[in-house]
Order: structure tokens, then C-alpha cells, then sequence
């Protein structure tokens, strides 16, 4: 079995305005297990800020950051903020080469980031879907296509299946 390397860099993911626990829940899950080094949420709904549908409790294990507002997100120096989003100029998820400092930032339901948050943004990505999917299932899409290109693994059979065991 193959194990990935470990990657260099870092990575976050958030959502800005989000409303519903349970997305909020299932992101920050999957970030953790994604291995992100922290989440965040900005103009979160107030009932959000304290979900406990996250049955990995991720807030103990790594970093939330629920800021108010775009003015008030502190990234780390040299961490490139990518918004996930369904724009004509995004670029497809699989053309895109991951930054190795990145946080990645998703809209809320039934809605898309704020034009402040893609004035901010470095980098705006989609994932080539016909129309807008679930929030918490858009940022696992987005982490395991980081971990896919950055993690190490060999490249994948020209035929179908896995590779074979040695």
C-alpha cells in the first residue's frame, strides 16, 4: 500500500456565510481528516459558530478562526487565498496546480462569495459540475484534489484498476 509523502506546505479551508450547522459540521470533519492545518468561517450565521454536528470535534485538534468579517481575516504571511466558485474566468479544479501555502474559501447555500472575499482571493477555482453542489461536499472535492496532486502518489494505471501489489 501506498503512503503518501508528507506534503510541503500547508492548507485551510473555509466558508464565508454560511447558515447551516450541519454543512458547517461536515467541512470541518473533512478537513480534518484531510489533514488542513485550520478552518474558518466569515459572516458566519451566529447559530453556526457553535455546531456540534462535527463528530471529530475538529476545534480540538486543530484551529477555528470565525472571523466577522473579509476585513478581518489574518492569513499567514504568504498564504494564497483561492475562492471556490462557479465563475465564467474560474479555472477547472483538475487544471489547477494546488499553491503549497493555500486557503481555500467557499461560498455560502444558496449563494456565491461576496464580491469583496473574490477581490481577495489570488486564485478562483471550479469544479466542473452543471450547477452548484452542496458546500461541505464542494470543500471535500477541493481537499482530496489537493491531496491527490500534492500527496505523493504514483501516477495513476493506464488501464483500469489500481496498481498491482508488489
Amino acid at each position: 500500500m501506498h503512503k503518501p509523502r508528507p506534503v510541503r506546505g500547508y492548507f485551510a479551508i473555509g466558508v464565508e456565510g454560511i447558515s447551516k450547522p450541519m454543512n458547517l459540521g461536515n467541512l470541518m470533519r473533512s478537513a480534518h481528516a484531510f489533514g488542513a492545518s485550520f478552518i474558518f468561517t466569515v459572516d458566519a450565521h451566529y447559530s453556526v459558530r457553535k455546531s456540534r454536528s462535527d463528530t471529530s470535534k475538529s476545534v480540538y485538534h486543530l484551529p477555528y478562526y470565525p472571523w466577522d468579517s473579509v476585513d478581518d481575516m489574518q492569513m499567514p504571511r504568504d498564504c494564497r487565498l483561492v475562492g471556490v466558485e462557479l465563475t465564467d474566468d474560474a479555472v477547472e479544479l483538475p487544471s489547477f496546480r494546488h499553491p503549497s501555502r493555500a486557503a481555500y474559501v467557499l461560498g455560502r447555500e444558496r449563494g456565491s462569495l461576496s464580491g469583496e472575499m473574490l477581490a481577495r482571493c489570488e486564485f478562483v477555482v471550479r469544479i466542473p459540475t452543471a450547477f452548484c453542489i452542496n458546500v461541505a461536499t464542494a470543500g471535500a472535492i477541493v481537499m482530496y484534489d489537493r491531496v491527490r496532486a500534492l500527496g505523493g502518489f504514483p501516477d495513476r494505471p493506464v488501464r483500469a484498476g489500481g496498481p498491482k501489489p508488489e
